[in-house]
């Protein structure tokens, strides 16, 4: 990438043989991950694989982030792009769904990959990252939008790039007068909290609303460093939401949900949306049904206060957008 677009902070694991190196490679899976990284990307930082219990071969951190060869069957249901951003892209880099908001993806790298991510396909290590040229169009397209009132940078992750260019970006967005709020979603804070110095901070103050989506699926990324850029986050001004996706072998129970929703609520985020898995090729090995999910959410109510229940929602094909699953 460009010189001065992205930030680079920490050792970041990338390849099967160094997950290998640091022990984070079951005997004997190293061909097979090697097999799985020649489709799909890897990334894990340091921060990251500090979470995860080598001694656990269940490890709900490592599943996230660790290649395994399952992700190299792909489901009859299963489709490359399962929430059709295709058919909604006006401009490159845009994506309009809903009438009065849109997505602006500047970039398509993150600083981890997950195992389960619904844009896995296209994500990766180059970054997509957009020219100046079709930056200036996306940008453009929202100033001549004018239904549209909320900008959703997402990705990849915004938050890879420089303090510098995320507030160029944040800045001519808030410019815009039909434009009432900002919102960024991004795995950052719990997963290279590092980022969120003052550089950052001060990037996110533009004179309209930033809302900050944190994607997090296990209580235990909420680790002191994760809260402690949280907290940066929130005294900065930056209301937080949470936003988690319920995956087998990661969230799927009572207890898990509960600890994962507790823990947010302590870092100041609100729990704002629990997705159902999108059918993205080789996901399936993550699929919780839907009715199970309801029990799931269900056995919550009065076992935490209702600030601490997300709402339940599936991306529905086609493009037809999140809604709410049953009465969660």
């Amino acid at each position: 990438m460009p010189d001065g677009d992205t930030t680079r902070q920490g050792r970041t694991l990338r390849t099967p043989s160094a997950l290998r190196e640091a022990g984070l490679l079951r005997p004997g899976a190293e061909a097979d991950a090697a097999r799985v990284a020649e489709r799909f990307a890897i990334s894990v930082t340091d921060h990251v694989a500090g979470l995860i219990d080598r001694a656990d071969a269940e490890d709900p951190i490592a599943r996230q982030y660790i290649p395994d060869a399952a992700e190299l069957v792909t489901a009859p249901h299963e489709v490359e792009d399962p929430t059709a951003d295709a058919p909604f892209t006006p401009v490159k880099g845009v994506v309009h769904r809903y009438p009065d908001r849109a997505l602006l993806k500047p970039l398509l790298a993150c600083p981890v990959y997950c195992r389960f991510c619904f844009r896995r396909e296209v994500v990766g290590p180059d970054g997509g990252l957009l020219t100046e040229a079709e930056l200036d169009a996306a940008l453009a397209w929202f100033e001549a939008t004018p239904a549209v009132r909320e900008a959703v940078l997402t990705g990849g992750d915004p938050l890879m790039l420089s303090p510098r260019r995320l507030g160029a970006i944040l800045r001519r967005l808030a410019a815009v007068p039909h434009i009432d709020t900002l919102r960024i979603h991004t795995r950052v804070p719990v997963a290279e909290p590092s980022r969120v110095d003052a550089a950052l901070l001060a990037a996110l103050d533009v004179g309209k609303p930033v809302f900050m989506a944190v994607h997090a699926n296990h209580a235990r990324e909420f680790a002191p460093a994760a809260v402690a850029a949280l907290e940066r986050l929130a005294r900065n001004g930056t209301p937080l939401l949470g936003q988690s996706v319920l995956l087998r072998g990661v969230n799927d129970s009572v207890q898990a949900l509960e600890d994962l929703f507790r823990a947010m609520l302590r870092a100041r985020v609100k729990p704002y949306y629990l997705h159902a898995l999108d059918p993205a090729p080789g996901t399936a090995r993550f699929a919780v049904p839907d009715d199970e999910g309801l029990v799931l959410l269900r056995a919550l109510r009065g076992r935490v206060p209702g600030l601490a229940i997300p709402t339940f929602v599936r991306e529905l094909p086609h493009g037809g957008g999140k809604r709410p699953i049953g009465a969660s």
